[in-house]
């Protein structure tokens, strides 16, 4: 077992890029800001620490979320928003059915929340041009984005895109970066995430009644993730779900939506201290249950970056499929197996084997959960990213 990057090798450090704007700060004149992230709920909260350097960085801001319908459910929940639109945009992938009045209609809303700027967060996979569009006809002045192409006047501030040219960066690091060049600023690069104390009592109330407490320890598992290429298999997680409640006389409490169910069964195995939660929690109550874990054992989820805002230790599957998602400022490993398809991008194994997760095994999950239970008086910030040969 040795130490790898998380980061591919740039691959051309000399590539010629575009010209771009120079940084413009925005002065205290650009107050309502559209912020535009319309992908998952992990993306949005990864956006959280500069939405806080947009919020802080003036006086009197205030910041709006357009967000997916996955997204928005985050934004309760992030004190630095005021206010979330949602939109399931067409250049984004969703369920929804193309549609031109929505679209349309849209527009004519954000035009009329007389926003002074937008900011559109993209990963460097994603082109920012669709959203500068909508935002260019809703008459928002300025608008802010990375972009690999030349943007014309879509864009007045213009971030040129150096991913994956010279490396690719943590996403917290990318949208800090990306805010940076307009002013914003925070020494609070965190992810943000409240709990609400309602959510706290509700969760109790549920724990109570299949016998646990949330005062006493237990290990948070969550098998399951949107795309099948980032899921372990389900058996595995049962074995190590058995092995570490055997290990600390803990119980293990398996998490995951109600269209999850099955999985999280067989997550939870026959072991007498798995207690399965499938479809049973709000996402608060899940946030606070993460809050509470000893440690949190996941695929590379959601959860994984709710582990992050509240500082929940974390064994991150990390299927090698994007590069820059691992978890942020908190205790963690991150296990994955390398394969030469890594950095895929691809919801389903386009190779069939799963091997950058089937290389990982029940035994290496179990030592890094006993690894970071061991170590939880470490630094916040510590982590490691173990490769199996």
């Amino acid at each position: 077992m040795t130490h790898a990057p998380v980061v591919p090798i740039a691959i051309d450090s000399h590539a010629r890029m575009p010209a771009a704007a120079l940084p413009r700060p925005w002065g205290d004149d650009i107050k309502r800001i559209l912020c535009v992230r319309l992908d998952n709920l992990g993306d949005v909260l990864m956006t959280t620490p500069a939405l806080h350097a947009l919020r802080t960085s003036a006086p009197d801001r205030h910041i709006t979320l357009l967000a997916s319908r996955a997204g928005a459910r985050a934004a309760r929940f992030i004190d630095d928003i005021d206010t979330v639109i949602e939109y399931d945009a067409p250049w984004v992938k969703s369920n929804r059915p193309p549609d031109a009045t929505t679209d349309l209609a849209m527009r004519k809303r954000l035009n009329e929340e007389g926003f002074d700027a937008a900011v559109i967060f993209t990963v460097y996979s994603q082109n920012p041009m669709p959203a500068a569009m909508l935002c260019h006809l809703a008459g928002i002045r300025r608008r802010l984005a990375h972009c690999r192409e030349n943007p014309y006047a879509l864009l007045t501030d213009w971030v040129a895109e150096p991913e994956p040219h010279t490396g690719t960066r943590h996403e917290v690091e990318r949208q800090l970066t990306l805010v940076r060049h307009v002013g914003a600023l925070s020494s609070n690069q965190r992810m943000h995430f409240t709990v609400p104390p309602r959510y706290v009592a509700s969760l109790n109330v549920k724990l109570a009644e299949r016998g646990v407490s949330l005062d006493a320890p237990f290990i948070a598992m969550h098998p399951g993730a949107t795309a099948a290429s980032r899921r372990y298999p389900a058996d595995r997680f049962a074995q190590a779900a058995a092995k570490l409640s055997d290990l600390t006389g803990w119980p293990m409490l398996i998490t995951g939506g109600a269209d999850e169910a099955d999985v999280c069964a067989q997550a939870g195995g026959s072991h007498w201290m798995s207690v399965n939660l499938a479809g049973a929690l709000e996402l608060g109550e899940l946030a606070a249950l993460i809050g509470h874990a000893k440690v949190l054992v996941s695929n590379n989820s959601g959860p994984v970056h709710i582990a992050s805002a509240l500082g929940t230790p974390v064994v991150d599957l990390y299927a090698l499929t994007n590069p820059q998602h691992t978890p942020w400022q908190t205790q963690h490993v991150v296990l994955h197996h390398d394969v030469p398809c890594r950095w895929c991008y691809r919801s389903v194994c386009p190779e069939g084997h799963h091997a950058c997760l089937t290389g990982v095994t029940v035994e290496q999950v179990v030592d890094a959960a006993m690894q970071l239970l061991r170590s939880d008086a470490a630094p916040a910030a510590a982590g490691a990213i173990l490769t199996t040969s």
